[in-house]
């Protein structure tokens, strides 16, 4: 016996995908299909889906990778949901544990009733959330633990000065931090970290609300980054996190970041960045990306298991905020063409969820 699935289970599933890659305003662009319900390798959980969120990796896969009648793409890399059975090697859960998580890139998303997704891969669902307050957290909080810990290592001591024999105040820059990640990157660097942290946003709601995620000063992103830094006081930054544009800010954040600096980014830079200047400051540059472990089926892929476990604890504990910018009804296709087109628009603050499928 490979898998213990229920007899009560479904045949075939609702499920939210497309065919061609085609622009958001097309209705076509992403239908309503009936798909047979996946089959579980021997670390899989069946996952009865509650509540999703979309991402921008949602619209760019739709735009750039081929799909068919035949084998139509479903998308959606954040969810939340119930256990209804699991493959013959699972131990990490059972039936009826209520779960979030964000999945594997190479594997159908989560944009169905019913989903797949490896074990090691998933959190328990923190208990204090709604299905759609939680279903804003998965993606976003393992990209900016990854970012802030794996990447940059902010939860490391601060390194002595030779010269003053004293240590030396971590100042990090969040770029683009009104976002999805942004907006959990500034509160975990505020809980797990001792840096100053400074977030940019342009807009008077996106400054407000990056405020109240705890940042110790917001500057605006549209303005010469040398002249904001110098209004609040700051000469450099020692670490800089660039989650959006990387490429329009790169020769800023070069100038901004004191020698020995780290700037790590998540988004796809349109030109090549030149490396080289980075060489004079002994500057160091970091990738993200969240999908490398389950990728790679790294031996460490269960660190997201941990982590989205801790996350749930700081959410149960008060100390971590739900992200949610927008709940956008039931998940169908009509509501998720929605949440791309504002995804594309690129004016989101936090994060679009949807949740519940019509009776």
């Amino acid at each position: 016996m490979t898998q213990q699935i229920q007899t009560t289970l479904p045949a075939t599933m609702r499920a939210i995908g497309y065919t061609e890659s085609l622009a958001i305003d097309n209705p076509q662009a992403l239908q309503d299909l009936t798909l047979p319900l996946p089959s579980l390798k021997p670390h899989d959980l069946l996952v009865k889906i509650s509540a999703i969120a979309a991402n921008p990796v949602d619209y760019k896969i739709r735009l750039n990778r081929p799909a068919s009648v035949e084998k139509p793409e479903i998308l959606g890399w954040d969810a939340v949901g119930t256990v209804v059975a699991t493959g013959e090697a699972v131990t990490l859960f059972q039936n009826g544990d209520q779960v979030f998580y964000a999945g594997a890139l190479d594997r159908p998303g989560a944009n169905s009733e019913y989903h797949a997704v490896d074990e090691r891969l998933v959190g328990h669902k923190p208990k204090t959330l709604s299905d759609a307050e939680a279903a804003a957290l998965p993606l976003t909080a393992i990209t900016a633990w990854e970012l802030l810990f794996d990447r940059l290592q902010l939860d490391q001591p601060a390194t002595p000065s030779p010269s003053y024999r004293q240590y030396q105040q971590k100042v990090l820059l969040i770029s683009g931090a009104a976002g999805g990640v942004g907006s959990v990157m500034v509160q975990l660097a505020k809980l797990r970290t001792d840096a100053i942290v400074i977030g940019t946003a342009s807009r008077p709601e996106s400054q407000n609300w990056v405020k109240a995620l705890g940042a110790d000063y917001v500057i605006n992103h549209q303005l010469p980054l040398a002249e904001e830094l110098a209004r609040i006081g700051i000469k450099e930054v020692s670490h800089i996190a660039s989650l959006v544009d990387t490429a329009a800010y790169y020769e800023q954040f070069i100038a901004a970041l004191a020698p020995q600096g780290k700037l790590a980014l998540i988004d796809d830079p349109k030109t090549a960045l030149d490396i080289r200047p980075l060489k004079l400051k002994s500057l160091s540059l970091h990738w993200e990306l969240m999908f490398t472990r389950s990728l790679f089926q790294t031996p460490d892929q269960q660190q997201q298991h941990q982590l989205l476990n801790e996350v749930a604890a700081l959410v149960d504990s008060g100390q971590l905020k739900t992200t949610v910018g927008q709940q956008l009804g039931q998940i169908n296709a009509e509501n998720l063409r929605q949440a791309h087109a504002l995804l594309e628009q690129g004016q989101v603050i936090g994060k679009l969820v949807l949740s519940g499928f019509a009776n």
